[in-house]
């Protein structure tokens, strides 16, 4: 089973950056994080590296019927997105809630994951 969803954009990255939050929003996630892997490898490892950075998304509502269906399902919370630059352009890529969320052995959160990868595979029409 694949563990997430692809999409690459022709645009620059911050224009995707733009798209993908806004979509997120449309579908009633925020982003809870935002982790800059560029500049993390050129403060730690004195490195260059491309475009790449990696969101948090979080809709709270679902959030919270997921915690009250397992109370350690934080564990796998938020959703991840990762924005990057690579040669063929943008590339956007969503984790996969069910494949994620399958080892829990929870019918209900099984359920609530379903119903997210719904809303993240509708971000991905959207971008």
């Amino acid at each position: 089973m694949a563990y997430c969803f692809s999409k690459t954009l022709d645009s620059t990255f911050d224009e995707a950056f733009k798209k993908v939050t806004e979509a997120l929003f449309e579908e009633g996630f925020g982003i809870v994080t935002e982790f800059n892997v560029t500049n993390a490898f050129k403060n730690k490892l004195g490195i260059d590296f491309r475009p790449y950075k990696i969101l948090g998304a979080c809709n709270p509502p679902i959030a919270k019927q997921a915690i009250d269906a397992e109370d350690t399902i934080g564990t796998m919370l938020p959703c991840n997105v990762v924005i990057q630059q690579t040669e063929n352009g943008i590339k956007i890529t969503v984790v996969d809630p069910v494949a994620s969320m399958i080892a829990v052995e929870n019918y209900d959160v099984l359920q609530i994951a379903k119903h997210i990868q719904e809303k993240l595979k509708r971000v991905m029409e959207t971008i």
